[in-house]
């Protein structure tokens, strides 16, 4: 019998240091990407993907997440008796039923790999994804949902994969790739943000995945990897090695990294240059910036 993917997690216990003083109050994964929080992409690709139950591994300072995804009848009534029945209609998008939606909590910040393990007992003996929010990607069809279409034919392991630069690839888990078969490639093994110079290609690991129960359990084992973290490519690495498939997926679609000011400013442009509402206003105010630039030279 062919195994279906249902369960997504979303590890979102981390501190967005990188963002402060916004994250100071403000979780890193409701700030918004032009009109809609970073939570909000990710939780839109999942259910284009088929997911029906959604996990988020929190931490302290949360609350604002789990309240986004609540319904707020007193916003909602105010918009029904002004009449904006469209505003309304977005409004009602993001509300998650009851059931749908589960927090566990990851009391320290013990790595990705750590994250996933606390969420096992939700998890039980299916297929599951993993989607990172900082990691937004643009795409006609949407990443998880490629993978989903990949998975149903290898029922085997599959992780996000693009190419970067040589000088790169130590920030990221690179593929050793067993063969090359296009889309998907056959892997050897995973190697954890590799030292320069040493890493065995230069398709990198990025923030979806979905993984087989195996990989939870090589994640009881807590075993501590790169900067002394549970990772979660290591856990990985341990199933390829028992002889468990993982199949690395060029996915079709352009990758933001959020986690980063520089990606996140990237990623409002480019987001903002695709709505029609926006993009005129915005290209003027970009050419005037460029030629004002080039005057001054």
């Amino acid at each position: 019998m062919r195994k279906v993917v249902t369960k997504a997690i979303f590890p979102v216990a981390g501190l967005g240091t990188r963002f402060l003083p916004a994250t100071k109050s403000v979780p890193k994964e409701i700030m918004t990407l032009v009109d809609r929080p970073l939570v909000q992409y990710a939780i839109d690709e999942a259910r284009a993907a088929g997911i029906k139950e959604f996990i988020f591994v929190t931490s302290r300072g949360k609350g604002a997440l789990e309240d986004y995804f609540d319904n707020a009848p007193q916003l909602e009534q105010e918009l029904r008796k002004k009449g904006k029945d469209e505003l309304l209609e977005v409004l009602k998008s993001t509300n998650m039923d009851s059931g749908e939606i589960a927090y566990m909590r990851q009391h320290k910040p013990l790595g990705l790999g750590h994250a996933v393990w606390c969420a096992r007992r939700l998890i039980a003996n299916e297929p599951f994804a993993v989607i990172l929010p900082d990691d937004v990607i643009a795409a006609e069809k949407p990443c998880l949902q490629q993978m989903v279409e990949a998975f149903q034919e290898t029922q085997s392991n599959i992780v996000a994969a693009m190419e970067v630069p040589d000088d790169q690839a130590s920030a990221y888990g690179v593929l050793d790739v067993k063969e090359d078969m296009g889309s998907i490639v056959s892997t050897n093994g995973l190697v954890e943000k590799p030292k320069p110079g040493e890493a065995p290609s230069n398709l990198a690991v990025i923030g979806r995945y979905i993984l087989t129960p195996s990989v939870l359990q090589k994640l009881n084992k807590k075993r501590s990897g790169a900067g002394g973290e549970i990772q979660l490519t290591d856990a990985i690495a341990d199933v390829l090695r028992d002889g468990e498939d993982v199949y690395g997926y060029r996915f079709e679609g352009q990758r933001f990294d959020c986690g980063s000011k520089a990606g996140f400013l990237r990623a409002t442009v480019a987001f903002a240059l695709e709505r029609e509402e926006l993009r005129d206003d915005l290209w003027s105010y970009i050419n005037d910036i460029v030629h004002a630039d080039k005057a001054a030279q």
